[in-house]
């Protein structure tokens, strides 16, 4: 399984959520690049945010985000050297 543009735009979006704060939510403005607004759109649409706009993340979300960045942590190690 690749990775398409559109679940790369879905895991960038995951990985602006603030996991330290579940009081912190995100809002995706009518301004932003349609590829974030699409992505925002999808994750609403899979149950892992609140609003088709951002709003928080879903328990499910949380532990999608989690995921992401953990993974975002793990590739980026090689990256400092």
């Amino acid at each position: 399984m690749a990775f398409s543009p559109e679940l790369i735009a879905e895991l960038e979006i995951l990985a602006l959520f603030d996991l330290g704060n579940t009081q912190e939510g995100l809002k995706v403005h009518h301004s932003a690049a349609p590829s974030a607004i699409a992505a925002t759109q999808r994750l609403h649409d899979k149950g892992l945010i609140t609003l088709a706009d951002g709003g928080y993340l879903t328990s499910l979300g949380r532990d999608a985000a989690e995921h992401a960045q953990g993974l975002l942590t793990i590739l980026k190690v090689g990256e400092a050297v």
